[in-house]
């Protein structure tokens, strides 16, 4: 069995070196992005659209007893061996393949990281920071199986070095035995499902936010007209951006809901009451209702759009102040930043 040390060494070179390969699929999926893979995205979509209109106006033209012959659009090349191959495809797939070795060396830096403790690997500020960049890098890559989201990955890259910057520069910590409270099996339940829900609510928000970069293009440029500009141009349509938003905060949302309903019953367990308007209880809850409120605005109200993005965005602040503000200014039974 390796030493202590050298499994916080192991850890902490596991850490660093996914952060180079993140810098180098960041690269990656920039040169992906400036290459327009957004705007090839959204040109299938409308041709596609042209084509299935043309197909049916020449269907009714015919049951009037007219003849037409339409020639369908011919759809853009998606893949290609050889020069048609589709705009920035080679340096996705680039990206994609870094995006997936720097998720791996990640998440064995946060395993040994809970071996070198002795514990779950969730004690104090570090330790809940590079966990939270594996969830949200790891929800990225496992939507990525399901959906070509290339074009996404220069958000998700970005905020998950950021996050690991500042764990490694400001929040780095010894590892340390958890105080008597945190000690309980409530903490692998309770603490997972907030680190997962940390991660996925971080791509919901930068969704949204790329939705008003996107809309406000769309509603400059008219109904009719493609957007301009080299950032806005290189989204796909804001109805898309939107729809990916809602459908992966609608998904996450009930796990939030366990989490702090699990919150409570571990506090009840280690202080013997359900809720005490702690501040981290407080945020929790305020967060709780932002995103309630989303949902039950675009449920009922039809509130679609810049309305429920901007919701979700002041959402995803809550959620961002709580774990913040509430480890490293206020003092609480949750204060555990550990720096």
């Amino acid at each position: 069995m390796p030493s202590a040390e050298t499994l916080a060494q192991v850890s902490n070179a596991a850490i660093y070196a996914s952060m180079l390969t993140l810098s180098l699929a960041m690269l990656a999926f920039a040169a992906s992005f400036a290459a327009g893979r957004g705007r090839v995205a959204d040109s299938v979509l409308t041709v596609t659209g042209a084509a299935v209109r043309a197909s049916t106006s020449a269907r009714s033209a015919s049951a009037g007893g007219v003849s037409v012959v339409t020639a369908a659009p011919r759809l853009p090349a998606v893949e290609d061996d050889g020069a048609n191959i589709e705009p920035g495809r080679r340096s996705g797939n680039i990206a994609m393949s870094l995006s997936w070795l720097g998720f791996g060396l990640l998440l064995v830096g946060v395993v040994l990281r809970g071996v070198w403790a002795g514990r779950v690997p969730w004690g104090n500020m570090y330790e809940f920071s590079i966990s939270t960049a594996v969830a949200l890098l790891g929800a990225f890559l496992a939507y990525s199986l399901r959906r070509d989201i290339r074009w996404f990955g220069i958000f998700v890259v970005v905020p998950v070095l950021l996050i690991l910057g500042l764990a490694v520069t400001v929040l780095y910590t010894e590892a340390a035995q958890l105080v008597p409270a945190l000690k309980s099996y409530w903490l692998v339940i309770h603490v997972s499902a907030a680190v997962i829900c940390s991660g996925a609510f971080a791509l919901g928000a930068a969704l949204s936010a790329l939705y008003l970069v996107r809309a406000r293009a769309e509603r400059l440029a008219g109904a009719d007209a493609v957007p301009q500009g080299a950032f806005a141009s290189r989204l796909p349509a804001a109805d898309r951006l939107d729809g990916l938003a809602y459908r992966i905060n609608a998904f996450v949302f009930p796990l939030w809901t366990f989490a702090v309903i699990a919150g409570a019953i571990w506090a009840e367990n280690a202080w013997g009451r359900y809720w005490g308007w702690d501040p981290k209880e407080t945020w929790a809850f305020i967060t709780w209702v932002i995103y309630a409120g989303y949902l039950h605005a675009r449920a009922t109200a039809g509130w679609k759009g810049t309305r429920s993005a901007i919701i979700c965005l002041i959402g995803f602040g809550s959620l961002t102040f709580n774990y913040f503000a509430v480890n490293l200014i206020f003092n609480g039974k949750h204060s555990y930043s550990g720096v």
